[in-house]
C-alpha cells in the first residue's frame, strides 16, 4: 500500500476544522513534501516526523513521499498534525493498519526522541471533531484531561509514538485520561477590604449586576484598583456555554491552568499600560493569536493608569465594546475572537495625581485636559457607568461604622438581578441589560413613561448627551431597577443611572 488517509483536526481562530492528513510514497529521489497550506512551523514537521519515527525504531521510506493536508484551502497552524502525518506516513509504507485508527482524530507535537507532546488549542478542536460526527479522539497525555471536557467522545491519549505504533498493531493499549479533580475553593480579593467608597461600591455593584463598562477617576490611594480587582468575585460562576467559550481561548493561547479543568471564574486581565495594540487586541503574524481583550471574554479587562496607553491602542477598543468580537484581518485571511468584556478603566485625575485631590493639584487646567483628552469622548461615550472617587478620609480607613459587606453577599444580590434580567430579556436572545439594543428599550412594551425620561430628553435636545449615551442610562436604569426588584424603572432609577453615567457622587440612603 503506497496511501493512506488519517484524521486530524486543524484550527482558525477559535473554530477547529476537521482535517485529512494524506501520505502517497512514490518512486522517486527520497523527499518529503508538504502541502495544504502550512505554516513555517507545520512545514519543519519534515524534520521532527523524521527523527521520531527513526528514534521510535521503526524503518523510514527512503521513497518520495508526498504528504497532502485537505482542505487544501484551509490555512493550517502548528505542530499538532505530527502524529497523524507519522500515522499516515508509515500506514502508507506498509508498516501499520489503519483499521484501529479509522475514523480516529489523532493529535499531538512529536519530539525528536518520538516523545509525544501537548499542543494549544485541543479543547475547541476536540468539540470541532465532535461536531463533525467523530466519536474517539488520539491526544498528548498532558491534553488529556482537557480533551475530556468535550461529552460524547471517547478519549485515549499517548506519551509516545511508540505507544500509539504498538496499539495499532494490538501489542499494547492507550493511556486513559486521568481521573477529574475535587472544584477548587473559590479564593481572591474580597470587597470587604475596601475602605470607604460606598459610591464606588455601589457603581461597581451596578455594573456587575448589567455587564455594564466603567471607569473610574480618583486620587492615588482612592481604591480604584482594589476596587476593579474585585469585580470578578461579584460576578456569577460561568454557565456551561460561557465556560467551554473561555477554556478554549485560554486552550489557545497557552494560558490554560495545568490541570486542564473547565474554568468557571469569569476571567480577570490587566495589562500593563506598555502593552502593544498586538497584545490588547490580538495579532502575530500568519494567524493572529487572541490579545487580553479576548482573554477577558465573558470576565473584566482592567485598564489601569488608562491615559498612560498608547492612543491607538485604547481607540482600537470601540468597534470591539460595540460588537462583542474582534475581527482581524491578515494577508491569509481574518481571524475572528469572541470579545464579550466588562471594560473596566481607572484614571489619576491629573498628571501630578495629588493624593490630597483638586484641592493642592499642581497641574494647570491646560494640562489636566491635556492628560484626560487621551480617553476620547467616542470611547468614553461607549462606557456606561463613569464615576469620580474622592480621597478615602481617615475616619473611613481607621475607624469604620460598620464592617464593609464582603463579596458573597453583594454576589447574591448580582445574581438576583441577572436573574430577573436574562428571565425579561431571555426569550429574545439576550442574558444582560447591557445586551439589549437601545431602539428595543424605546419601543413599547419597554419604553418608559415620558415622565420618568423627561430629564435626559432635556439633555438630549441640548445635546449634552448623546443617543448612544440616552440608551446607556436606560440600560443603567434597568439594571437599578433589577437590584431593587421591580419590575420596570421609575423617575428615580432613570436620575441614578443617569448620576452613574455622568460621574456624580450619590447617597443611596437618600434615594426616594
Amino acid at each position: 500500500m503506497s496511501y493512506a488517509r488519517v484524521l486530524c483536526i486543524g484550527l482558525v481562530g477559535v473554530e477547529g476544522h476537521l482535517v485529512e492528513v494524506e501520505a502517497d510514497l512514490s518512486l522517486g529521489l527520497p523527499a518529503l513534501v508538504l502541502t495544504g497550506l502550512p505554516d513555517a512551523a507545520l512545514n519543519e514537521a519534515r524534520d521532527r516526523v523524521r527523527a521520531a519515527i527513526v528514534n521510535s525504531g521503526q524503518r523510514w521510506p527512503n521513497r518520495r513521499i508526498t504528504v497532502n493536508l485537505l482542505p487544501a484551502t484551509l490555512p493550517k497552524q502548528g505542530s499538532g498534525f505530527d502524529l497523524a502525518i507519522a500515522c499516515a506516513l508509515l500506514a502508507g509504507a506498509g508498516e501499520l493498519p489503519l483499521a484501529p485508527i479509522q475514523g480516529v482524530a489523532v493529535l499531538g507535537e512529536l519530539g525528536l526522541d518520538g516523545t509525544v507532546r501537548p499542543v494549544r488549542g485541543v479543547l475547541p478542536m476536540v468539540a470541532a471533531a465532535a461536531a463533525a460526527g467523530v466519536t474517539q479522539v488520539v491526544v498528548p497525555q498532558g491534553n488529556a484531561r482537557e480533551a475530556t471536557m468535550v461529552p460524547g467522545l471517547t478519549v485515549r491519549s499517548v506519551d509516545s509514538l511508540h505507544r500509539l505504533v504498538a496499539f495499532i498493531r494490538g501489542e499494547s493499549e492507550l493511556l486513559d485520561p486521568p481521573p477529574d479533580l475535587p472544584d477548587p475553593v473559590m479564593t481572591g480579593p474580597d470587597l470587604a477590604d475596601i475602605a470607604g467608597q460606598d459610591f464606588g461600591r455601589y457603581a461597581l455593584e451596578v455594573a456587575a449586576a448589567g455587564g455594564h463598562h466603567m471607569s473610574m477617576i480618583g486620587p492615588p490611594g482612592a481604591g480604584k484598583t482594589m476596587l476593579a480587582e474585585r469585580l470578578p468575585s461579584i460576578l456569577p460562576e460561568l454557565d456551561d456555554a460561557s465556560a467551554l467559550e473561555v477554556t478554549a481561548l485560554q486552550s489557545i493561547a497557552g494560558v490554560l491552568p495545568p490541570d486542564g479543568r473547565l474554568i468557571r471564574r469569569p476571567p480577570f486581565q490587566a495589562p500593563h499600560h506598555s502593552a502593544s495594540l498586538a497584545a490588547l487586541i490580538g495579532g502575530g503574524s500568519g494567524i493572529a493569536r487572541p490579545g487580553a481583550l479576548s482573554l477577558a471574554h465573558r470576565g473584566v479587562l482592567l485598564l489601569d493608569e488608562a491615559p498612560e496607553f498608547a492612543n491607538a491602542t485604547l481607540q482600537a477598543l470601540r468597534q470591539p465594546l460595540e460588537s462583542g468580537r474582534v475581527i482581524l484581518g491578515r494577508a491569509r485571511g481574518n481571524t475572528e475572537y469572541p470579545a464579550r468584556v466588562q471594560v473596566v478603566m481607572a484614571a489619576n485625575p491629573c498628571p501630578c495625581a495629588n493624593p490630597a485631590g483638586d484641592q493642592y493639584c499642581q497641574c494647570s487646567a491646560l494640562a489636566r485636559r491635556r492628560y484626560l483628552s487621551k480617553l476620547s469622548g467616542p470611547l468614553l461615550d461607549r462606557i456606561d457607568i463613569q464615576i469620580k472617587l474622592q480621597p478615602v478620609r481617615a475616619i473611613e480607613l481607621m475607624t469604620p461604622s460598620a464592617p464593609a459587606e464582603p463579596s458573597a453577599t453583594v454576589a447574591a444580590r448580582v445574581a438576583d438581578a441577572r436573574a430577573a434580567a436574562a428571565a425579561r430579556w431571555g426569550a429574545y436572545g439576550w442574558r444582560l441589560n447591557a445586551e439589549v439594543p437601545g431602539p428595543e428599550l424605546r419601543r413599547p412594551p419597554w419604553r418608559l413613561a415620558p415622565k420618568n425620561t423627561a430629564s435626559l430628553r432635556v439633555r438630549l435636545d441640548r445635546g449634552t448627551l448623546s443617543a448612544r449615551g440616552f440608551d446607556r442610562i436606560l440600560r443603567l436604569a434597568w439594571t437599578v431597577a433589577d437590584l431593587d426588584g421591580r419590575d420596570s424603572p421609575r423617575g428615580s432609577d432613570v436620575n441614578e443611572a443617569a448620576q452613574l453615567r455622568l460621574g456624580d457622587a450619590h447617597d443611596r440612603q437618600a434615594r426616594s
